[in-house]
């Protein structure tokens, strides 16, 4: 075989993996973690499960991350921080269950992980704590003109947040049905929490 033709297949074989921007690096990291923390949760999934995922080598992911637990809070702070962006902070309104779906929708592993597996994890309870105590005085604060009687306040504000969220996981693993219709069922199913709270079913 000519030399150029035994030239051409060793570079064929030892074509260099591109080479990323830092940034663009770490995304592609965060994004395979995503994935494969959402499948095992985090205990059971390890840096060589992210590094496969990523089609990269754990001296990459080192160089990103300092360990497994500082890449999971990543993965967590930016699926937080992007689904504040879709949905906003502080308030309730018409959008509030639409933009929740699309957010969840747009990146189902994510939503996942914020909301039900992050809760069983110990090491980081307090990030899904904080957002649970926020998501509450959200809620409070948009009922406490609606509900007059305290306790039912507090029952309300304690289950709308989880009632929600538990619906649009529900709709994810459904199969994502009906999605235009898929915010206002969900609306509906809320807006029922809020009447029986009021005392307006009897």
């Amino acid at each position: 075989m000519p030399a150029g033709e035994r030239d051409g297949e060793g570079a064929e074989r030892e074509a260099p993996v591109r080479r990323l921007r830092r940034a663009d690096r770490r995304e592609q990291i965060l994004d395979a973690a995503t994935r494969a923390f959402a499948r095992a949760g985090f205990t059971a999934t390890g840096l060589d499960d992210v590094a496969a995922e990523a089609g990269v080598t754990r001296v990459i992911l080192y160089r990103h991350f300092d360990s497994k637990a500082d890449l999971y809070r990543a993965v967590l702070d930016r699926g937080f921080a992007r689904l504040e962006e879709s949905v906003g902070a502080g308030g309730f309104g018409g959008e509030t269950i639409p933009a929740l779906v699309r957010a969840a929708a747009a990146d189902p592993d994510a939503f996942r992980l914020l909301f039900r597996h992050a809760a069983g994890e110990p090491e980081f309870r307090g990030v899904i704590d904080a957002l649970t105590e926020e998501s509450r005085e959200v809620s409070r604060s948009h009922l406490v003109s609606r509900i007059p009687d305290p306790a039912w306040l507090e029952w309300a504000s304690r289950l709308l947040p989880v009632v929600t969220v538990e619906a649009v996981i529900a709709w994810l693993d459904a199969g994502r049905p009906d999605p235009e219709t898929a915010a206002a069922r969900i609306r509906q199913v809320v807006d029922d929490v809020i009447e029986t709270a009021v005392g307006g079913r009897r």
